[in-house]
């Protein structure tokens, strides 16, 4: 008897494990786009004299204004949950948006997030309140920036600068963006889709190189 349970379970275990996985490529294998041509960010300067742009990237995309004072257990929400444990992927960076008034809070909070992992791609680009605004308002989302020209809510963007999220979120339906200020939304929702477009890039990378080898 335990013959033949053993060798159901070695015959059993494998095809389960395939459509397991299997469903899983098909449900995930990409993020949806949500909206195409999110604005680059021409009229940005960073504080470090570093070089920012969405195209090409990866981007973590936040609208902290003139109050990363108050935003600082979002960014650090988002230093835990995401940044620390994705920013070794060559393509991938937080950008957060900002005035320039900031430059002090944003120091400060700079050297707090490399207590938590390398900033070198966690960056700060700074413009007017109305620059910041059209960026905003190109994600095309239902959420709205407040009186300091910023928001709680964080965004995906991919490397042709199309913000990507989920068209049937179980809670929200169409989901553009991520609350950093819920550290429970970071670490779950966000922290799965972040997985799934990088993964999907690894793929297109890994297809890119099969093709260059043949």
């Amino acid at each position: 008897m335990k013959k033949y349970l053993v060798l159901g379970i070695l015959f059993l275990l494998p095809i389960t494990v395939y459509i397991f996985f299997a469903s899983g490529v098909n449900n995930f294998a990409k993020l949806p786009v949500l909206t195409e041509n999110v604005s680059e960010l021409t009229n940005f300067k960073s504080f470090d004299s570093a070089s920012i742009q969405l195209e090409g990237k990866i981007t973590v995309l936040g609208f902290f204004g003139n109050a990363v004072e108050e935003k600082k257990g979002n960014a650090f929400n988002l230093a835990h949950k995401i940044y620390k444990k994705n920013h070794q992927f060559e393509d991938f960076q937080f950008v957060i948006l900002v005035t320039e008034d900031q430059r002090t809070s944003v120091t400060s909070l700079k050297n707090k997030i490399s207590e938590i992992a390398d900033p070198s791609k966690y960056h700060f680009a700074y413009a007017e309140p109305e620059v910041i605004a059209q960026v905003f308002l190109s994600l095309q989302n239902k959420q709205e920036l407040d009186a300091h020209h910023a928001s709680d809510w964080v965004y995906i963007i991919d490397k042709d600068r199309n913000l990507r999220g989920r068209k049937a979120d179980e809670d929200e339906g169409v989901k553009y963006g991520f609350n950093a200020a819920d550290y429970a939304e970071i670490n779950n929702k966000m922290g799965d889709d972040v997985k799934v477009i990088l993964a999907e890039y690894r793929l297109a990378l890994k297809k890119y190189k099969a093709k260059r080898e043949i």
